[in-house]
């Protein structure tokens, strides 16, 4: 699946959620494009016409365009009426019939990358609350394409095969990633992305052995950064969690891998198909 296509399945499922959460009947977004200013909306939540599909929405322009050149959130009461937007796409607007509309943008490192809608069919103002709602579900958005940014990168880089990466930098930093993408997974909220970040990170490993050592995933995260090369203290840091915490997961990890030293354990967890 493209970044592209990624994309535009991590905002179709947001558009349900924002509904969920702000009580709004209608909701649409899109991606911005590849190479050129402009978002183009292609997905539909509550509409009763195709009206908006594959609109091209130019940064700057109507309400969306503005949410994107400014990078912010933007909402009107009243869309026809408004004099705070442009007013190239007011014939779709009218023909799906909503009025109040709210656009917040989805921002990744910087840069945005797309835009979720949610819109009334009557005019009038929308609460601070509905507002907050919206601008969280975006923040989940982000959070999902960033993840799933990383673990496409930790991917490419790990195409070539170990053996011919052998211990050179290009697979030491493989390593590091793949121990930040597991310090990342227990702090995505959303179940479904959380288990497929899991997976791209199982992706790096050898296929583990029938009835091998199991570790628990805490352990696994411990001797994930060990292998990059992290002390005690600093895997604390990484993972939120006491330096002795540390230890008592490295030496659970040692015992269940028959190890007696940090070295050994790591070689041990590679040969059973645990660590890249």
């Amino acid at each position: 699946m493209t970044a592209d296509a990624v994309g535009a399945v991590e905002i179709g499922g947001a558009l349900a959620r924002l509904r969920r959460a702000t009580g709004l009947p209608v909701a649409f977004g899109g991606l911005v494009e590849s190479g050129r200013p402009r978002i183009r909306i292609s997905e539909l939540s509550g509409t009763t016409t195709a009206a908006l599909r594959s609109l091209a929405v130019t940064s700057g322009n109507g309400l969306g365009g503005k949410a994107v050149a400014l990078a912010r959130p933007c909402a009107v009461p009243d869309y026809s009426r408004s004099r705070q937007i442009s007013h190239e796409y007011d014939v779709p607007v009218a023909a799906e019939g909503i009025r109040a509309v709210l656009a917040v943008p989805v921002v990744v490192r910087r840069r945005v990358r797309g835009v979720l809608y949610g819109a009334l069919r009557s005019a009038r103002p929308f609460g601070d609350r509905t507002l907050d709602a919206a601008m969280a579900v975006a923040r989940d958005v982000e959070q999902a394409l960033v993840v799933r940014d990383e673990a496409r990168g930790l991917l490419a880089a790990a195409r070539p095969e170990p053996a011919a990466a052998g211990e050179g930098a290009a697979w030491e930093q493989v390593r590091e990633a793949h121990a930040a993408l597991r310090a990342l997974a227990p702090r995505i909220g959303d179940p479904g992305v959380r288990a497929e970040l899991l997976a791209a990170c199982g992706l790096l490993t050898a296929p583990p052995r029938a009835g091998g050592v199991t570790l628990a995933p805490r352990e696994l995260d411990v001797l994930s950064w060990v292998a990059a090369g992290a002390t005690n203290a600093a895997v604390a840091e990484r993972l939120g969690i006491g330096p002795e915490t540390v230890k008592g997961y490295l030496r659970s990890a040692m015992r269940k891998l028959g190890a007696h030293t940090r070295g050994e354990a790591v070689t041990a967890a590679r040969r059973a198909g645990l660590l890249p």
